[in-house]
Parts: C-alpha cells; sequence; structure tokens
C-alpha cells in the first residue's frame, strides 16, 4: 500500500463516519479506529477476527455499511487556540535555577510567612525558598541584590534541576 491509496482510504472513513475499519493483506494488517488510534504491523501476524470487526478491502462497499456512532470528543468542534501573549522581555533579569530536582517551598513552614514575595528588594545571600531532596531541606540563596520580579514556581510545586524560580532585577 502505498501513502495514495491510504490517504483514499482515510478519505473514504471520514467522509462516511466509519468508527473503525481492519484491512489485512499477506504483507501487513492495517487497523484505523476512529479517535487517534492507529497500528500498523509490518510482518503477518495471525489474527482473530470476530464477525462485526471484518471491514471490506475496496473503498466503495464501505460506503454500503452502516456508519458507526462517533465518540463525543470527535464531534465537538475544536477550540481555536488562544493567541499568545506577547513575551515579556526577561533579558533585564538574572534567573535563579533550581540546583536540584525536589519539592518547591516558598516558607521555612506551613504557617510561616513567605522567605520572599514579587516586589520584595533582597540582597546576595538571602534565603529565598527551599527545596526539599530526599528529606533533606536545602535553602536556595539570591544570587544578586535586586528586585524579585517573578516567582515562577508555585509552593510545594516540584522543581527540576535548572528549572528557573525567579526572576531578579538586579540593582
Amino acid at each position: 500500500m502505498n501513502a495514495k491509496e491510504l490517504k483514499s482510504i482515510l478519505q473514504a472513513l471520514q467522509e462516511h463516519e466509519v468508527a473503525e475499519l481492519t484491512l489485512e493483506t499477506p504483507d501487513y494488517k492495517l487497523t484505523v479506529k476512529r479517535g487517534g488510534e492507529v497500528q500498523y504491523l509490518a510482518a503477518p501476524a495471525p489474527v482473530v477476527i470476530e464477525p462485526q470487526a471484518v471491514a471490506p478491502a475496496a473503498p466503495a462497499p464501505v460506503a454500503a455499511s452502516s456508519p458507526a456512532p462517533a465518540p463525543a470528543q470527535a464531534s465537538a468542534p475544536v477550540p481555536a487556540p488562544k493567541p499568545e501573549a506577547p513575551k515579556e522581555d526577561t533579558s533585564k533579569y538574572v534567573e535563579v535555577k533550581a540546583p536540584i530536582v525536589g519539592t518547591f517551598y516558598r516558607a521555612p513552614s506551613p504557617d510561616a510567612e513567605p522567605f520572599v514575595k514579587e516586589g520584595d528588594t533582597v540582597k546576595k545571600g538571602q534565603v529565598l525558598c527551599i527545596i526539599e531532596a530526599m528529606k533533606l531541606m536545602n535553602e536556595i540563596e539570591s544570587e544578586v541584590s535586586g528586585v524579585v520580579r517573578k516567582i515562577l514556581v508555585s509552593n510545594g510545586e516540584p522543581v527540576e534541576y535548572g528549572q528557573v524560580l525567579f526572576l531578579i532585577e538586579p540593582a
């Protein structure tokens, strides 16, 4: 089967709202299910064929088969992608990145005030947050003096090595 034949089969399936098609030749087996699942086996494989799973090989008889109801998500209109907001120029900020993988905490304890908030002025070496890794609490300190412009991680959220946590505008 070449790409043109496959395209015409898929187009016929879409036009006639066929939910599933299985096509088998000595060289391959192709199963197409509406909703995204596609399987292709290059080598012949033993197949158990159920009467309702057998489909004609020619696209014309496919039109004669009764259409199966389409899944709910297939019939719902796809929402248009939202336009992206213009990205803010962050080149003037110093990025404070996670030095380890762990859980991000903004405060030393659940009932304590956060170490810093957006808009706070910080000094070099001041604690910004804690990252818990393997039951050890690691204090993350500011690399520069300046103003905290953005906190990019929520309290209790897992962080990856090198993930940007804070944007600080140097003083």
